[in-house]
């Protein structure tokens, strides 16, 4: 029998294939893979809709067996969020609907991951640390630090800096890549 989360996946997964549409799983799910230990309670992911409306992919993930928590069309317009919840599951699972730029690059570098008898595209190692880094919450600043123990030299840490880079220059931020070189001092304690 599936995990709850292995059913929320493969609902989703099921919804973005009939709209053919791109996408990738990121947030915990995306930290576990790669090695972070840590417990959640939903689902994160990002999709690209391209010319599709949002009332398409509602339609799709309503069918899907989800239905939408708590938001109306101005909430997802301004957040570029679609909250659900799959009925059978009771699991969360928060659709982010991705643009152009740095989402972009996360897609196309997503690798497929088996998810509890699901295959799914999870955002890279080093891409997940990238996100959860501009993130700044507690809970992440684990979850790098964990990710980059786990990763060891496998991880590519050129390639978060030249992330955190682009981001700092996006963002006018000064502050990512000095966290980046703090989480990695933490990880090889």
């Amino acid at each position: 029998m599936p995990s709850p989360f292995a059913e929320v996946l493969a609902s989703l997964r099921a919804s973005f294939e009939a709209l053919d549409a791109a996408w990738y799983v990121f947030g915990a799910q995306a930290a576990l893979v790669h090695g972070a230990a840590r417990m959640t309670a939903d689902v994160d992911v990002t999709v690209f809709l391209g010319d599709r409306t949002v009332e398409a992919l509602t339609t799709v993930v309503e069918a899907h067996g989800f239905e939408l928590r708590g938001a109306d069309a101005d909430f997802v317009r301004d957040t570029r969020v679609l909250p659900l919840i799959h009925l059978a599951t009771g699991v969360n699972a928060d659709v982010v609907l991705g643009g152009p730029g740095i989402e972009e690059l996360f897609c196309s570098r997503a690798e497929p991951a088996d998810l509890g008898g699901t295959t799914v595209p999870v955002a890279a190692a080093e891409d997940v640390v990238a996100m959860k880094i501009l993130s700044g919450r507690p809970k992440d600043r684990d979850d790098i630090v964990a990710i980059i123990a786990a990763q060891g030299p496998a991880l590519n840490h050129h390639r978060i800096r030249e992330t955190l880079e682009l981001l700092e220059k996006a963002l006018d931020r000064s502050d990512l890549v000095a966290e980046l070189e703090r989480a990695r001092t933490e990880a090889t304690r």
